[in-house]
């Protein structure tokens, strides 16, 4: 049993995944905000570029040359894009420091995340069938004041890791709930969770609350 299914699985994984991406393309409307490689780099963006090329450089990977050619790439860099060419030979895909992939998240029978630097565009689909997908925004950047995730879930699950001061609300059938917990400011930062739900579950895990000072 355990070989026919090793078999079909990832076919079955490979199908729904892509069915899910014509889906979503096909119902999205076009929108005029950046790509993600456009955004603006920041200091701190620059300086974890420059970390990982200091290491590159101490274990060998790097000659004195190319680590000083690369370093002044960085710090002339203007875009996310440009920051992200520097290192894209250095790390394996889930590593880089910085992420830029603005497609989908899709679970089929399995786990899917998005975590550590990457951008969070203006409206993100989600599909989980049978399996979790788990977006990490604790050091992400959101490409808009208010992000909208269209999450279907069909026996899955999906789980958002928030900073403090974030907003998460799920709007469905009509209705607005909250789902985070603490208070946050008038004006912060809001992810609306739309859902197209089939027996599937919404997860919000928050900082733990600061205690007031006595």
């Amino acid at each position: 049993m355990n070989e026919r299914q090793s078999s079909w699985l990832p076919r079955l994984q490979e199908a729904g995944e892509r069915l899910a991406e014509e889906w979503i393309s096909a119902r999205r409307p076009r929108s005029d905000a950046p790509a993600p490689r456009e955004l603006r780099a920041s200091d701190d963006d620059r300086e974890r570029i420059a970390q990982v090329l200091q290491a590159a450089h101490a274990d060998g990977r790097l000659t004195m040359e190319e680590f000083e050619e690369r370093l002044g790439t960085v710090y002339a860099a203007r875009t996310l894009g440009e920051l992200a060419e520097v290192t894209i030979d250095l790390l394996p895909a889930e590593q880089q420091p910085l992420k830029l992939d603005g497609r989908p998240v899709s679970a089929f029978f399995r786990k899917e995340e998005r975590d550590g630097r990457w951008v969070v565009p203006a409206e993100l689909d989600v599909t989980a069938m049978f399996g979790v997908t788990k977006l990490d925004l604790r050091d992400a950047i959101l490409q808009n004041h208010r992000v909208v995730i269209n999450a279907t879930l069909v026996f899955g699950g999906l789980e958002i890791h928030v900073p403090e001061g974030l907003e998460v609300v799920r709007v469905a059938k009509g209705q607005t709930v909250r789902l985070t917990k603490q208070p946050t400011e008038p004006d912060a930062p809001v992810v609306e969770v739309r859902t197209t739900n089939f027996v599937g579950d919404i997860k919000v895990k928050e900082p733990p609350r600061r205690r007031r000072r006595r």
